[in-house]
């Protein structure tokens, strides 16, 4: 049997948007972000093992946009992770609708004062500090804070084209009938539509 043939729920969930422009597959990924708000970030250490934490990308977006960009501490264990192996993953999870985005891509760190100040929120200071001696004080130009940008080479997302309701009856339904259950539609931004779309904060 072919893999379409045994992975029934893959098949069925991808073949509801082959007719998505990339601009509408990136609208639908912009709003799964943009509501979750916190995405997990997996970097991996020297000896393969991998860590994820949780992390909020900076604004602006873009309409067209498909990295992420994030504010942090340049001496977090995950910057010495991203010098080792630039190659991430971002995940992003909405409990209540079951939504979900990944993106796989490397990631890029940056200490440019001015696109610090772009994406920077006062908000910030507080994951920073304020050390007391007049050079790390948790604000923008404080020498620990830097920029992480993921530039992805594809980004996976499912969004649920039923309610809560639908999902559950579907998955009842399914179970007894033998029928695979997809109350959704799982979407591939590829690497040629990511390169027709990206756009570069750092630029």
């Amino acid at each position: 049997m072919s893999n379409k043939q045994l992975d029934p729920y893959s098949t069925m969930a991808k073949a509801q948007n082959n007719n998505l422009s990339p601009q509408e597959k990136i609208d639908g990924l912009h709003a799964i972000v943009k509501s979750v708000k916190t995405g997990m970030l997996t970097t991996r250490n020297t000896d393969g093992s991998m860590h994820s934490r949780a992390m909020a990308p900076a604004g602006p977006f873009s309409p067209s946009q498909t990295t992420l960009v994030f504010l942090a501490n340049k001496v977090s264990t995950k910057f010495e992770e991203i010098d080792c192996d630039s190659h991430v993953n971002v995940a992003f999870y909405d409990e209540a609708s079951t939504n979900w985005a990944s993106y796989c891509g490397t990631a890029r760190v940056s200490q440019d004062r001015e696109k610090i100040a772009k994406h920077w929120s006062p908000m910030i200071s507080a994951w920073f500090g304020d050390l007391g001696d007049g050079i790390h004080k948790g604000d923008q130009t404080d020498p620990r804070v830097a920029l992480i940008e993921v530039v992805p080479d594809e980004i996976r997302y499912w969004v649920a084209t039923r309610g809560a309701m639908g999902r559950a009856v579907d998955v009842a339904v399914s179970a007894v009938s033998g029928k695979t259950a997809a109350p959704g539609e799982l979407r591939t931004i590829t690497r040629e539509e990511v390169s027709r779309q990206l756009s570069f904060p750092f630029d």
